[in-house]
């Protein structure tokens, strides 16, 4: 029986999963003063589903369940009949507080929509927040900026175009609440990763009609060739911890919605470090989540999902399990089989760091390769070795069952951290504005200010900092893998300095695109390491690197040392080694060979290049040294001059 609220013949059909209630009523509001109007018992009750068709109600209705049930803490039990208990299933919820549920009009002329179906391999992805990306955007009319519409202008669906986006992530879109403690503070929970609802989209970013309103900007967005991905929060809810609000799963059936403590199932599991966690190990509670991801797949028609704290769809009893039931019933699932499945591969309890064991046609945030990243550009020792491995796309974690080195989805920076532009111009946070004595956010950022924090009118400073922002993002458009560009990042946008903005909805996180003008000299080289991916092959492969002969006579990629010889045992180990040549394709057809030249030192090393076919030159096709990345003849040249912190892209 279909859950949630479901017009019928006479009236709309509520029906209500819950194990362990005595009785359960469902009450309709008035939408202007949200006074009670009328409630109804749902007589029905078919195994744990409880149901009943209410003739008074109709689209547009809004509507809250009552529960009854012990109030029993000791067993884990919070069944309090006076509480208006919002909807599960709900579609939409009501704008006004109180929250309510309501009866939702799904209807859409989608037209000829289809999903652009892009491959793994040819995949760039744009982390964004709805509200934060159009919110100052000058090109947007005044009343779509921050919205859904928002999305839909030709101008930034253009921009997005450029720098070679195929699919954008948007940060949680599912309805949430903030923390009880952030009004108090004058604050507000900005990110959304504190969800009430799974099937309603938020209001915040709608100008009148949420539902219809996402639906507009994603068939837009798929005219265009570009993806939606939605991050999703099925790891935790707004209900927090014990002394938390009950605002749905903990009136409605608190032990099987949420992992309790066995020797205190008056306490939480908090797995998740927001003082709840779901109980995924529960059949109803897996169904939950697939019939949202269902419907945003099928009704929303979005391609993908990101899972905030993946590991805690994977945990039973014994801990993280790969073969758990939840995965097992997604790839069952026809509507899912063609989704991308995207995971944050951990969360904060025992054992919950699970990077690459998760199973076969799931991708995975890759915080190794971000780590290893930064640390080779912040010339830190010892690294050489693996920053080869990240560039070649982490075989190390992701070579198994089949898995591609797409199975790594690659970061520099996302939403939570720094922004580029803040990762190599602060050595600390700065998260004051958070009003938690700049407690919180990681103090791990492997960052380098270039020598000042924060900003400077040091011109040597403002130009090391500009090309090392040019060395992430070549690094980046140039690893196996798919590549994750954080919004605003082409163009250096500011945090300043804060790492955990996730309470700031204001211009501390909102893109200024004004900077665009600044920093016109970062866009263009963005656009340009993205037209170069979209080009090579080379770089967008669906097997790992080996380094080792495929062919008689080949290899897929040479190693080599700055003196212009393969890479040997020792040169591996050699610690303070941080320059690394990265030749593809070595004995094999000599069209179209590529050469990258990294070089992490704080000192220029010359590199004797390897010998083009006769009377072919090398071409450099950029040299992050330079503020532009015009393509230029090596002529007759067997040396080419690295300068310190840079990339260069050689081809013949």
């Amino acid at each position: 029986m279909p859950l949630g609220a479901l017009r019928a013949q006479h009236g709309v059909n509520f029906a209500l999963y819950s194990s362990r209630a005595a009785r359960v009523e469902v009450g309709l509001f008035d939408p202007q003063s949200g006074a009670e109007l009328e409630r109804f018992e749902l007589a029905g009750r078919s195994g744990d589903i409880w149901h009943g068709t209410v003739p008074a109600a109709a689209v547009g209705t809004h509507y809250a369940f009552y529960v009854h049930g012990p109030a029993s803490p000791e067993p884990g039990d919070h069944f309090d009949p006076s509480v208006a208990l919002l909807d599960p299933y709900a579609r939409s919820l009501s704008v006004t507080r109180p929250l309510r549920s309501v009866v939702a009009d799904t209807s859409f002329h989608w037209g000829g929509d289809r999903s652009p179906a892009i491959g793994w391999n040819n995949t760039v992805i744009y982390e964004l927040h709805v509200k934060g990306f159009t919110a100052l955007h000058p090109g947007v009319p005044e009343r779509w900026r921050g919205k859904y519409l928002g999305l839909t202008v030709a101008a930034v669906i253009e921009h997005l175009k450029s720098i070679g986006v195929t699919a954008v992530q948007l940060l949680p879109c599912h309805a949430f609440v903030s923390e009880q403690f952030l009004p108090a503070k004058g604050l507000s929970n900005y990110w959304g990763y504190n969800s009430v609802a799974w099937f309603a989209p938020a209001n915040e970013y709608a100008v009148d009609n949420a539902i219809a309103e996402f639906k507009t900007m994603v068939k837009a967005l798929h005219a265009a060739g570009i993806e939606v991905i939605l991050d999703v929060v099925y790891n935790h809810t707004a209900e927090g911890n014990e002394a938390g609000p009950t605002l749905n799963f903990r009136g409605i059936d608190n032990p099987a919605y949420y992992r309790l403590l066995r020797e205190d199932p008056r306490l939480y599991e908090n797995l998740t470090g927001c003082g709840n966690t779901v109980n995924c190990a529960h059949p109803a509670v897996r169904a939950l989540i697939i019939e949202s991801m269902c419907y945003w797949t099928e009704q929303m028609h979005v391609d993908g999902f990101r899972f905030d704290l993946g590991t805690v769809l994977g945990r039973d009893d014994n801990g993280f399990n790969e073969h758990a039931a939840f995965f097992d019933e997604v790839r069952a699932t026809p509507a899912l089989a063609h989704v991308k499945l995207i995971a944050e591969p951990w969360d904060v309890g025992p054992g919950g760091y699970q990077l690459g064991r998760f199973p076969a046609g799931w991708s995975e945030w890759n915080d190794r390769y971000r780590d290893t990243v930064r640390s080779f550009w912040r010339s830190d020792p010892g690294k050489v070795g693996e920053f080869a491995e990240r560039l070649a796309g982490s075989s190390d974690f992701f070579r198994h069952d089949n898995r591609k080195p797409t199975a790594g989805i690659n970061l520099v920076t996302a939403h939570d951290g720094f922004t580029l532009c803040d990762l190599v111009s602060y050595d600390d946070r700065h998260n004051e504005a958070n009003l938690e004595q700049n407690n919180d956010g990681s103090a791990n950022n492997l960052s380098w200010n270039c020598g000042v924090e924060g900003p400077t009118d040091d011109a040597l400073v403002q130009a090391l900092r500009a090309r090392q922002m040019r060395n992430f993002l070549a690094t980046l458009f140039c690893s196996q893998g798919v590549p994750m560009l954080q919004a605003g990042d082409e163009f250096a946008r500011t945090q300043r300095g804060n790492n955990n903005a996730y309470c700031q909805d204001n211009e501390i996180s909102w893109v200024d695109w004004h900077l665009r003008g600044e920093f016109a000299g970062l866009l263009r080289f963005a656009r340009r390491v993205a037209q170069l991916r979209r080009q090579h092959a080379e770089f967008r492969r669906e097997t790992f690197l080996l380094g080792a002969p495929v062919q008689a006579g080949a290899k897929d990629v040479t190693w080599l040392h700055p003196r212009g010889t393969e890479m040997n045992a020792a040169d591996w180990q050699d610690a303070n080694l941080r320059t690394l040549g990265m030749w593809y394709g070595r004995g094999a057809n000599p069209v179209g060979r590529l050469l990258l030249l990294f070089n992490g030192d704080s000192a220029a090393r010359p590199f004797t290049l390897p010998q083009p076919p006769p009377g072919v030159p090398w071409i450099c096709q950029f040299d992050t040294s330079h503020d532009e990345p015009a393509a230029r003849s090596l002529g007759g040249a067997n040396q080419y001059p690295l300068r310190e912190r840079s990339v260069a892209l050689l081809e013949c």
